[in-house]
């Protein structure tokens, strides 16, 4: 076989490969071109809202399994769960926990970062999924996603709700709610996010998060870590803006609206989400609600009760 007859099979098949390349981007572009604007798409690990944002998702345990969707505080994201996401899968649940908007590694969007937003990227994620029979609960600033999502819309996917630490029904001090926290202090937070985030979220985590700053405390360097990093992923911005969504909404009307099994978990030394202004308050607005609370536990107290909180959420599942 000569050089000459090598070279132009060599230049055949290289034209060959060029021509499936260029038929298979065309099929692509057409595709994109074809998708209707405002769709919600999904891949694997990522869910496309109609606003072109990218919420990253995981999908843990047995696809079978009863849905249990869990939302996450601030400034944290997915990973925050994975010790409850992990139990409840090796349960045979199937656990679906998302980074917020903004957080994690999720897009961070200028606008949008409200509880309003939050809400609609939630239900985005679940219809995106078509979950059904859902057990959802929210952490902290989830927890108002979770009543947000509620009260725009429904409980029709809904089973059961869980509030845990949660900011319900209204962190923010008000005539009309004199147990709330003062403006100053979220300003506080606020200023500390600008003049030093990192600085901040290290305080934060190796301090009242988790009640590191009471006498006779064993503080973890490795839960400390594993919550700045989380909270350095997320945007500037949108955490920023974030401190405005979780201390000021309103969310009494939302809770009104709870008509599913409610199992609310506070620790009763919160030094974040005081449990009187939140977990007890929610309790006497949501209808039938099951209240449980931790004796001196900090507001982080999925990580530092975690054998109670997953053994209490895991018997509020199955029953």
């Amino acid at each position: 076989m000569t050089d000459q007859t090598n070279q132009s099979r060599r230049n055949a098949m290289v034209g060959s490969a060029v021509a499936v390349a260029a038929t298979a981007l065309s099929a692509v572009a057409t595709e994109a071109v074809a998708a209707p604007a405002g769709k919600v798409t999904k891949t694997a690990s990522v869910v496309t809202t109609r606003d072109g944002v990218e919420i990253y998702y995981k999908d843990w345990g047995p696809r079978t399994g009863q849905p249990v969707v869990l939302s996450h505080g601030w400034p944290l994201n997915a990973d925050s769960w994975e010790s409850a996401a992990f139990f409840l899968a090796n349960n045979g649940f199937r656990v679906i926990t998302h980074d917020r908007r903004g957080h994690g590694r999720s897009s961070q969007p200028w606008d949008g970062n409200d509880m309003d937003h939050y809400a609609d990227d939630l239900a985005q994620v679940i219809e995106a999924l078509d979950l059904k029979n859902i057990i959802l609960a929210g952490f902290s600033t989830g927890g108002g996603e979770v009543a947000r999502y509620v009260g725009r819309h429904g409980t029709k996917r809904i089973a059961k709700l869980g509030l845990i630490s949660a900011v319900p029904p209204l962190m923010l001090k008000t005539d009309t709610n004199p147990d709330g926290l003062p403006i100053e202090v979220f300003d506080g937070i606020r200023a500390g996010s600008i003049k030093d985030r990192g600085q901040l979220y290290l305080d934060i985590a190796s301090g009242p998060f988790y009640n590191y700053n009471r006498p006779g405390a064993k503080p973890s360097q490795g839960i400390i870590q594993a919550w700045y990093a989380q909270g350095m992923q997320g945007g500037f911005k949108n955490t920023y803006d974030s401190i405005k969504a979780f201390s000021e909404t309103d969310f009494r009307e939302d809770l009104k609206k709870f008509d599913k099994p409610t199992l609310i978990i506070h620790g009763e030394d919160d030094q974040i989400v005081p449990i009187k202004a939140a977990g007890i308050a929610s309790a006497k607005i949501v209808k039938g609600a099951k209240l449980i609370t931790y004796p001196g536990a900090p507001h982080g107290l999925t990580d530092t009760h975690k054998d109670k909180f997953n053994a209490d959420f895991l018997a509020f599942a199955k029953s």
